[in-house]
């Protein structure tokens, strides 16, 4: 630093304020700084000014799994978010869903020096609620901690409602659904959901078919379903699942959608190359990490300390894979 301010004609001080993107530094003194910064090779250690400021410009995630759509595009999402606002992230996977597991992680993040933490909480720790330290600063993401953390979530009962009743408005009796991981907090809203709107519509509920996010889950579940001929209507809680029914149908020469309407959850970037394109509910995940992001720094910047929940809107993006019942 002391080099660069001789070769400028400035204080260490002024090279100082230029590292720091100060404002206080005219233009044409800026420039002069950093062109003898790029002349002498110079770089700011990062290391020894987050030690003098305590800013780490590094926030960590925890999550429980990369294994599921949804976990993973939240990643890139709540990533891209904190490269924008010049943060990077440090991922913290926990292998099993306890409190325990969570409070370990983050004694382990604060170790590795991070400003502020985002838990993806997929699903319902299996020892206790979530709880960690006093004074974290943190945003969780899809759970129902709402009444003790900042929580961001997709609106998960507004899509599937949005999804059961446009199978009715096309004028299906009822509609079976092929349910997630009943641990999984976002599977728990969209059965709920499904199950009120068609209570509310005064129409039966047939007994929901487990699960597991998987292709191959949904697979099973559609074959069971196309033994059915009264079953003309599925929503399945996730594309990937919707998938299987799509296939299991097809194999057991059940049409789609002229014999059954399949709709999904999630929107994936393949859901308009199923065949037939696939009716879906879209989450939009960049809005997800982008308010994950957001929580934090203001958490940080101590400009908030609200608890709640966010809920990020869904829309239904209706393809070819819905239609009226056959006649009959």
């Amino acid at each position: 630093m002391a080099d660069v301010a001789r070769l400028a004609g400035v204080s260490s001080q002024t090279v100082s304020r230029v590292s720091n993107g100060h404002s206080v530094v005219s233009e044409e003194t800026r420039e002069r700084v950093l062109a003898a910064m790029r002349k002498l090779n110079y770089r700011p250690n990062s290391a020894a000014r987050a030690l003098k400021s305590g800013k780490f410009r590094t926030l960590g995630v925890i999550l429980f799994t990369l294994a599921t759509t949804g976990n993973v595009r939240t990643l890139e999402a709540i990533s891209a978010s904190a490269a924008d606002e010049g943060y990077a992230i440090t991922l913290l996977p926990v292998a099993t869903p306890t409190s325990t597991g969570v409070r370990g992680a983050v004694t382990v993040l604060g170790e590795q020096v991070v400003d502020g933490i985002i838990v993806i909480m997929e699903v319902r720790l299996l020892d206790a609620a979530i709880s960690l330290p006093p004074h974290t600063h943190v945003v969780v993401a899809d759970s129902d901690a709402g009444d003790r953390y900042s929580v961001v979530d997709t609106d998960q009962s507004g899509g599937a409602r949005a999804a059961v009743q446009h199978l009715l408005d096309l004028g299906h009796r009822s509609v079976v659904h092929v349910a997630g991981p009943a641990e999984s907090f976002a599977a728990q809203r969209r059965a709920h959901a499904w199950r009120q709107t068609l209570k509310e519509a005064g129409r039966p509920v047939p007994p929901p078919v487990g699960g597991d996010w998987s292709a191959a889950s949904g697979y099973a579940a559609g074959l069971a379903l196309a033994a059915d001929p009264s079953c003309t209507a599925i929503f399945a809680a996730n594309d990937q699942m919707a998938l299987g029914v799509l296939r299991a149908l097809h194999e057991q020469g059940r049409r789609v959608p002229d014999d059954v309407s399949v709709v999904g959850f999630d929107d994936i970037a393949d859901s308009a190359s199923f065949l037939p394109p696939l009716t879906t509910v879209h989450q939009d995940f960049a809005e997800i990490g982008r308010l994950c992001v957001d929580g934090v720094l203001r958490q940080i910047r101590n400009e908030t300390t609200e608890r709640g929940t966010t809920l990020v809107p869904t829309r239904l993006v209706v393809r070819a894979s819905t239609a009226p019942p056959p006649p009959g």
